[in-house]
This record gives structure tokens, sequence and C-alpha cells, in this order.
């Protein structure tokens, strides 16, 4: 039985600057494959012969893989070690990669994906445990400012990306591009990632857990799916009763864990707790957005889709400068506060937006996307900052394990909401959806804004 050991406060420079590379990598590819395989689903599925609502699988089919096992990864890295987690995910996601590249059926690029998909589990499970241990406490927020910068240029990046590849090859090297790059993260990852101690007194993986998770989180998004692309409401029903059934299960199990893999231990913090709807809250609203932006800004404004694409540039753009620089801010001032001022920011550009005239100006779209962007900026380095502080440091893996769950839960019940509205109210769905998301986006400005009263963890207490 190990004893706890204490965890350095960050890594001296310049190993800081090769170890925050490392991860700044692994996280551009995850993001990045993502964004270039929905721009090339058109192409993918004429060249393998399939319907577009085939297609969706070689998006689907990651985003579930990622969903079921985000939670089991991070619990395996408090028990073995987050740098082997992290390395481990990026040599799978590269091989799968590579597996992508040489898929000639539907099927096999499938199942590919899958794989892939356990890849960027790993890596996304622990990437904000690890800039955690690479950053000394008292600048966290820069940290998760430069991971929210990654995020956002690998996000803007994506189109020109998969355009430019297709412009000049065949759609088997939107994946094998990842080789070479996720080789090169790899090496890094060896080289400068600390051998972070593990805490191993009482702890042991469950494999039980991780498959009641994996049944819990796979059942939810098929409800939430099958609801909003109307299937036949006796099958949707059924979905949803095995859900809450499986799911009722797990969470008594887990409740019975000192230290369980769905982290009620963690959730009982005010701040954590409180941190973790108000990320739910934003990327439900991002989402919706920007599932809703593309058909409101052709159909009611009407710009072709060369245009709308540029024109939705501006969002993302923006949050390379702001999550910066509010990463910087939250050494100064109440990371509750910029978070909450973030979002009401966002709101206030969302509500702008749905007020748009038809025929309106690109100049007036652009002011209205960029005051969006600035907002979700701001708020996303001070609220990934308190969600990672608030745990323990031996809790950090569940941390970072909850935040990315609570995105990718945000992201999935945004677009599926969209699916929904398509088919409740065709012909006001994306003006609606804009003032759906603008209110949503205000109610986590609220509970931003809660946490100004609450303790600020260590770290973040201003000066």
């Amino acid at each position: 039985m190990n004893a706890p050991q204490s965890i350095p406060d960050g890594l001296p420079m310049p190993r800081r600057l090769g170890a925050i590379l490392a991860v700044a990598f692994g996280v551009g590819l995850a993001v990045l494959d993502g964004a270039v395989a929905n721009v090339a689903l058109p192409t993918i599925g004429a060249r393998l012969d399939i319907s577009a609502a085939d297609s969706v699988w070689i998006v689907n089919a990651y985003q579930l893989a990622v969903m079921v096992s985000l939670l089991s990864f991070s619990a395996l890295g408090e028990t073995i070690g987050y740098r082997r987690i992290y390395v481990a995910g990026l040599a799978l996601f590269t091989l799968a990669s590579a597996g992508c590249a040489a898929a000639g059926s539907f099927a096999g690029l499938v199942a590919a994906r899958v794989v892939q998909g356990f890849g960027a589990a790993a890596v996304t499970s622990v990437n904000t445990t690890l800039i955690r241990i690479i950053y000394p406490r008292a600048q966290l927020g820069r940290g998760m400012g430069l991971n929210a910068t990654v995020v956002a240029v690998s996000s803007v990046a994506g189109p020109s990306v998969a355009a430019a590849i297709l412009s000049v090859a065949e759609w088997p090297w939107l994946f094998a591009v990842n080789i070479p790059v996720g080789i090169v993260a790899v090496a890094l990852s060896r080289r400068f990632l600390p051998q972070n101690p593990v805490r191993t007194t009482g702890r042991r993986f469950r494999w039980s857990d991780a498959a009641m998770n994996a049944l819990t989180f796979g059942l939810l998004m098929a409800s939430v799916e099958s609801y909003s692309h109307g299937v036949d409401p006796r099958l949707a029903a059924a979905g949803i009763a095995l859900f809450v059934a499986v799911g009722l299960l797990f969470v008594r199990g887990q409740l019975r864990r000192p230290f369980p893999m769905l982290p009620f231990d963690l959730l009982r913090k005010p701040l954590f707790s409180v941190s973790v709807a108000t990320s739910v809250c934003s990327y439900f609203g991002q989402m919706l957005a920007m599932v809703a932006l593309p058909f409101y800004l052709q159909h009611t404004c009407g710009y072709d889709a060369v245009t709308t694409g540029l024109l939705l540039t501006a969002w993302p753009a923006v949050i390379v400068v702001a999550a910066p620089t509010a990463g910087l801010l939250t050494e100064r001032l109440h990371a509750g506060a910029l978070g909450g001022a973030g979002l009401s920011l966002m709101a206030a550009g969302l509500f702008l937006l749905a007020t748009l005239p038809e025929g309106a100006a690109a100049g007036d779209i652009v002011w209205r996307l960029m005051l969006c962007g600035a907002g979700f900026g701001l708020f996303q380095s001070p609220n990934n900052s308190l969600l990672i502080a608030s745990a323990p440091p031996e809790r950090s893996g569940s941390a970072s394990g909850m935040l990315a769950t609570a995105r990718l839960l945000g992201q999935t019940a945004g677009a599926a909401t969209m699916a929904l509205l398509f088919r409740l109210a065709p012909g006001h769905s994306t003006r609606a959806a804009l003032w759906l998301a603008g209110g949503t986006a205000l109610v986590g400005a609220l509970f931003g804004l809660s946490r100004i009263g609450l303790p600020l963890p260590e770290g973040l207490r201003r000066k």
C-alpha cells in the first residue's frame, strides 16, 4: 500500500513548455479530427456509395465511443497515472487514424472511428488534469486559457484543413495526416509529461462500474437521438425506460463507493456542481446556436454557403484572443464573476442574432457573432479553472472527466434539441433556437455569478 505523495507546484521552465506542447498537440488532434470528419461527410459518403443518413454514423460512432468511456478513463488515470492514460490514448488514436485511412468499406471506417473515439476519450479525459500538474497553482488560469485557445484554433482550422486536403487528395488523407502529428505528440508526451504520483491507497479500478457507465451513457445518447429524430414513440419510450432503470442501478452502486466513477463526492461540493451545471448550459447554448446559424444565415438572411462559413468563423476566431486573456484575468479577478460576465455577453449576442432582420448586412452579423465568441472565451478559462481546482489533487482525474462529460452532454442535448425544433416548428425553428440558446446561456450566467459568495480554491484566490 503506497503512501500518498505530494504533487509539486507545477513544472519548471523550460520543461513546462514541452509538456504543454504535448497536451496541445493531443487536444488539437482530437478536436481537429471531429471538425474535419463533419465537413467531409458528403465526400466520404459519395466515395463509399452510402446515403447521407448512413454517413452520419462516421461522426456518431466517434462521439458515442467518447461518451461511453470518458469517465472510465479518468477513473483509470487516478489508479495507474494520468500520463499513462494520455500517452496510451494518443497512441491508440494514431493507430486508429491509420485504420481509418486504410478502410476500404463503410463498416471498416465506422469500426476504426470507434477505436479512434476511445483514443480521443483517453486524451480528453485527463488533459485538464495534466494542465493542473504542469502549471503552478497560481497560474492555472493561464493553462486553461491556452487549452481553450487550442480548441478554438482547431475548430476554426477544421473546415479549411478538410477543404485543402480534399482539393489535392482523396478522403483517406483526412485521417492519414494525423499519423505524423500523433507520432510527434507521443514522443513529446513521453519526454516532457511528468510521472505524476498515483494514490493507490484503497483504490482499484472496477470493470463492472465501467460497463455500467458505458451502458448508462450509451442508452442516454440513444434515447436523446431517437426522440429528436422521430423514431417510433413506443421504441423511444422503451429506450428511455431502460435508460432510467440502468441509470438508477448505476447511481445506486456509485453512491456506495468511496471513490465513485460518477463523482458524487465531488458533486456534493457546491463550487464543483455549480461549475458543472454552468458548463452544461454554455455548451448546450453554443451547440444549439452553431447548428442553427448556418440555416438561419442562409434561409433568413439570404447568404450562400461559402459566405455563411466565412461569417461563422468570427465566433471561434475571437475565442483565440478572449480565452488566454480570461486565463490571465483569473489571477486578479474572481473567476466566478468572470465566467458569469462571459455567459452574459454570449446571451446578449445570441439575443441580438435572434432579432436580425431579413437581409441583414454582413457587418451587423459579424459583430454579434464576435460578441458571442468573446463571451464564450471569457467564460471558458475561469469556469474550467474553478471546476478543476475545486477537486482535491487525488481526484483531479474525475474532475477532468466530468468537465469533458459536461461538454459532451451539453453539445449532444443542443444538437438533439435543434433536430427536435426542426420537426416541431419548421418555419421558425432557427430563430426559436437562438432565443432558447440565449436563454440557456443567461441561466448559465446566473449559475456562474452565484459562485461569487463561495470560497475560492487555493491558487485562484485574489491577491
